[in-house]
C-alpha cells in the first residue's frame, strides 16, 4: 500500500507541474492582435488554429487525470487502517482494582524526577 501512495503521489507532482505549464503557454484571448504580426499562421504544425485547440485539449485530459488522481489519494488515506496514534504507543498497567492505569513517567511512577532550577 506504501508503493502504490507513494507512486501516486509522485504522479500527483508530476501533472500538477504538467499542468501549469501548459497553463502558461497557452495564449490569452487579447492575443490575437500581437500574433498577427507572425503572419504564416496555416502552415505551422498544429493548422490553421495554431496550437490553441490542440494546447487546451491536453489541458483538459490533464486536468481530469489531475482530479481522478486526487479523488483516489483522498479515497486511499481515508480508507488507511493504520493507527499512527502517540496514545496507542503509551504502555498501560493494570491496577489491583481491575482497571487500568497508565504510568506517566515522573507524575505516578516510583522512579526518580529530575528536578529543574529556578
Amino acid at each position: 500500500m506504501s508503493l502504490l501512495l507513494t507512486g501516486l503521489l509522485v504522479l500527483q507532482v508530476f501533472l500538477a507541474v504538467l499542468l501549469v505549464g501548459l497553463v502558461l503557454i497557452q495564449q490569452g484571448k487579447g492575443a490575437t492582435a500581437g500574433a498577427g504580426f507572425g503572419g504564416g499562421a496555416s502552415g505551422t504544425v498544429f493548422g490553421s488554429r495554431g496550437s490553441g485547440s490542440f494546447i487546451t485539449r491536453m489541458t483538459a485530459i490533464i486536468a481530469t487525470f489531475f482530479l481522478l488522481n486526487s479523488l483516489f489519494l483522498a479515497y486511499l488515506y481515508a480508507n488507511n487502517s493504520q493507527s499512527d496514534s502517540l496514545l496507542d504507543k503509551v504502555p498501560a498497567e493494570i491496577s489491583s482494582d481491575g482497571g487500568e492505569s497508565v504510568v506517566i513517567p515522573g507524575l505516578n511512577s516510583t522512579e526518580d524526577v529530575p528536578v529543574i532550577p529556578e
